[in-house]
């Protein structure tokens, strides 16, 4: 700005205006006249000159009343002071306690909280690890305790996670100076970047460990515990909290995730909460009816009613014998599913005892059949 000008007037606010819409203007203004919205215009990079020098004023509240009272800044006129220079030393010559207008830029640009840090924190949490786990049906109903072995990577044991051989220890990095950032100046924004050479731990390890090659993590078996709640299924997925990989620099382990299969069993199927089982009857056993001894998953052996007329496909219900749910909820059904087999390789007397019967049956024995029968004579269009 140049002697004479008003800042109030230069940011377009008024004199009894509050520090934040004092903040909030000048936000708006070098957001406008920024070079990358200006394509260099001189005129732009002037008018942003007097832009940063009203706010420089404008927003501290001792030169703000010094300037409302006087019209002056430690008694000399206002005017572009530390910014003739150009656009270099926008972070400088704004004395002790000050920052620099651009900081509030950068945050606007870029919405960061964080103007800067001086280091960034080089400790890291280690990676997850996934493994897949197959039990048995029954051990999904009961619950079990099950050893897990899978691969990870884990704190190397002759150089105790530093990557630097017994007898000696990191150095500072050079490059970075142990910050772990290397900064560049880009026009009059100052920008970081990971250090190169010490990949943002801030450290510099001259003499590598030889068993891990200067990694601090060594890949390992690790065989652990895990429990198995009672209700789980395939697809179901256990964590266990800290048997992940090992952390680097201090970092805390990460977490290991079972997914969990589910052998086929022999005599049941899982469908849901619900288990299914076949159980093959006789053809006298399924005309008469009958009580015979039928298997459970966890309940031992009952006793299962066959009806008098049992169809085969007909499906006995047992409440309350399925599967558990997961968290104590209950448990879901067991269903018989009848099969009626019919007998194969009779002997002669045994065929012609079979044909007697149906000599004498009627449609009452086998409606389904007469009724057939029936139904074929017609005519249908």
């Amino acid at each position: 700005m140049v002697r004479g000008k008003d800042l109030y007037e230069i940011l377009g606010v008024p004199r009894n205006a509050s520090q934040d819409e004092i903040r909030r203007a000048y936000l708006k203004l070098a957001h406008k006249y920024h070079p990358d919205k200006t394509g260099g215009n001189k005129e732009a990079e002037e008018k942003l000159k007097e832009i940063n020098a009203a706010y420089d004023v404008l927003k501290n509240p001792e030169k703000r009343a010094q300037y409302d009272r006087f019209g002056t800044v430690d008694g000399q006129p206002f005017d572009m002071g530390g910014f003739t220079g150009g656009f270099r030393g926008f972070t400088e010559g704004f004395g002790e306690g000050f920052e620099s207008p651009f900081d509030d830029l950068f945050d606007m640009i870029f919405g960061s909280g964080t103007r800067r840090t001086s280091r960034r924190s080089s400790a890291q949490r280690g990676n997850d690890v996934e493994t897949t786990l197959t039990i048995t049906l029954k051990e999904s109903a009961t619950g079990a305790k099950k050893r897990v072995r899978y691969l990870c990577k884990e704190q190397c044991t002759e150089c105790h996670g530093t990557g630097a051989e017994p007898g000696s220890k990191p150095e500072v990095c050079p490059q970075c100076g142990g910050t772990g950032q290397i900064r560049a100046s880009h026009g009059f924004f100052s920008v970081t970047r990971t250090c190169p050479q010490c990949r943002g731990g801030g450290k510099y390890i001259s003499r590598p460990c030889m068993r891990c090659g200067g990694q601090g993590r060594i890949s390992a078996t690790r065989e652990t515990e895990i429990n198995i709640p009672p209700g789980v299924d395939t697809g179901t997925t256990l964590r266990s909290v800290g048997d992940g990989e090992a952390g680097t620099n201090g970092g805390p382990p990460g977490d290991l995730y079972v997914h969990l299969q589910l052998k086929e069993h022999p005599l049941f199927e899982r469908k849901g909460d619900d288990l299914y089982c076949e159980v093959p009857v006789t053809l006298s056993q399924a005309i008469s009816g009958t009580v015979i001894k039928a298997p459970t998953l966890i309940d031992g052996m009952i006793d299962l009613t066959i009806p008098e007329g049992t169809q085969s496909g007909d499906l006995l219900r047992k409440k309350g014998l399925g599967m558990p749910r997961l968290n104590n909820r209950g448990r879901g059904d067991l269903y018989y599913k009848i099969v009626v087999e019919i007998p194969v390789r009779l002997s002669k007397h045994q065929q012609d005892l079979l044909r007697e019967l149906d000599d004498l049956a009627n449609a009452k024995n086998y409606p389904q059949y007469w009724k057939f029968r029936e139904l074929k004579e017609k005519n249908f269009d």
